[in-house]
């Protein structure tokens, strides 16, 4: 649907154009119709203030919306910045004929622990069908929509950056299903909390696919969930693409760390509690893979690591590779749940003092390389687990032959710079 058709500039008003596409735009494009709004600038101390794709749709008057009936894919994070949740807004504006919810992993609401969901319910908030989107994809998925009766489904999730983490496979397959029931999809922009300024990491094999990875982006993406939207319809569904738009955000910039942004924080998941979660999670999320605990039950989850027997040593050998702005503090804890349960364990707590060149891919390379060496009993998790974070075995077979930091890292150079050339197509900001 064409920008003129619905009207987007008049019903925007003094809010300024709502940014909608139905495709890429080069990055330079964009700058220019986002420097007609202007960015709030930080001064004095003063965080910007950021406006989602929702607040912007919402500034619209719902425009590309109008006269449909709209589900939205969603969970707790979808918020106002006066945290209001969105379907509670919308269910109350008459603007908008919103008749379904749909929950990705964890749910609609948040109550579930990782691998769950919230299964088929009535909202009590709204009184509105909440269904289910967990582990369905393709028709399955496709039928589940075509019942509910919508016309357009909206999708407003805060995703943290990470190709495993679960949300951005959410949309890719609420994509792919939209197209097969003959569905529109509106992404509703939101930022990447650890910035957008760089590709990171090995890139997927698609022999390694999974929920934790459809298809070949690297561990860490380095694009928002439209700019994602945008890639996966062009690259990865342009045998049948979804009819897409994607409303942008004003005011964020590439190099925005979550409290540049001046949104409020809300964890997406049980276990990432904080913006700082997220700074490390593309990096030690790997230790998923392997026997020791990623922190898990504790109150900093991917930032405490540990195991039996661990102790100072793992600490001294991850500090003496010096890499960029992190330490690493020898640690003792007791997860109340997850691996090692209720059992004291020594390890290291990862404690980021320059997050402007943290690299979270390399320092979880480098933690996995250390670990290797001096935590007794080291072990991959059986399932070729590891080799599904990371998208191929490569990264276990180097570690196992004794490879260090730079030599593994190194060794995903290429396919990195070949998608980082794809992904520049994709920017919008």
């Amino acid at each position: 649907m064409s920008l003129s058709r619905r009207g987007l500039l008049a019903a925007t008003g003094a809010a300024g154009a709502l940014a909608v596409s139905g495709g890429p735009a080069s990055a330079a494009a964009h700058a220019h119709r986002e420097g007609t709004e202007g960015h709030p600038e930080t001064q004095h101390g003063h965080r910007r203030r950021v406006r989602t794709g929702f607040d912007r749709l919402a500034a619209s008057g719902y425009a590309p919306l109008e006269g449909q009936r709209v589900g939205v894919i969603t969970n707790p994070t979808g918020v106002t910045a006066d945290v209001r949740h969105i379907v509670d807004v919308m269910h109350a504006d008459e603007r908008v004929d919103l008749i379904a919810v749909f929950g990705p992993e964890h749910g609609f609401r948040g109550t579930a622990q990782a691998g769950g969901s919230e299964g088929r319910y009535d909202d009590p908030a709204t009184g509105l069908p909440v269904y289910d989107t967990y582990r369905k994809a393709g028709q399955q998925l496709a039928d589940v929509f075509t019942a509910s009766g919508v016309d357009t489904l909206v999708f407003d999730i805060q995703d943290v950056g990470a190709r495993f983490y679960t949300y951005i496979w959410t949309l890719y397959d609420c994509m792919e299903a939209a197209a097969l029931a003959g569905k529109r999809l509106v992404v509703l922009d939101r930022p990447n909390p650890v910035t957008g300024r760089a590709a990171l990491g090995p890139v997927l094999d698609r022999a390694y696919a999974s929920f934790i990875g459809r298809e070949p982006i690297p561990q860490a993406h380095g694009m928002t969930v439209a700019e994602l939207a945008g890639l996966f319809n062009r690259e990865f569904l342009a045998d049948r693409p979804v009819e897409l738009e994607t409303v942008l955000m004003s005011g964020w910039r590439r190099a925005d760390f979550f409290d540049a942004t001046g949104l409020p924080w809300v964890p997406p998941s049980p276990n990432m509690p904080t913006p700082e979660t997220a700074l490390v999670y593309a990096g030690t999320c790997l230790f998923e893979g392997t026997n020791l605990s990623e922190g898990r039950g504790t109150t900093r989850p991917f930032e405490l690591l540990g195991g039996k027997d661990v102790d100072r040593r793992w600490a001294e050998a991850a500090n003496a590779l010096e890499l960029p702005g992190v330490r690493f503090r020898e640690a003792y804890f007791a997860p109340t749940f997850g691996k090692h349960q209720g059992k004291t364990i020594g390890g290291v707590q990862i404690h980021v003092h320059d997050r402007t060149v943290f690299d979270p891919v390399r320092t979880g390379v480098g933690l996995l390389v250390t670990a290797k060496r001096h935590c007794p009993g080291f072990l991959w998790q059986p399932e070729g687990w590891i080799d599904k974070l990371t998208g191929s075995a490569r990264l276990r077979t180097m570690i196992d032959a004794g490879a260090g930091t730079d030599e593994v890292v190194g060794a995903w150079a290429p396919e990195l710079r070949a998608f980082r050339a794809v992904r520049r197509r994709y920017l919008r900001y």
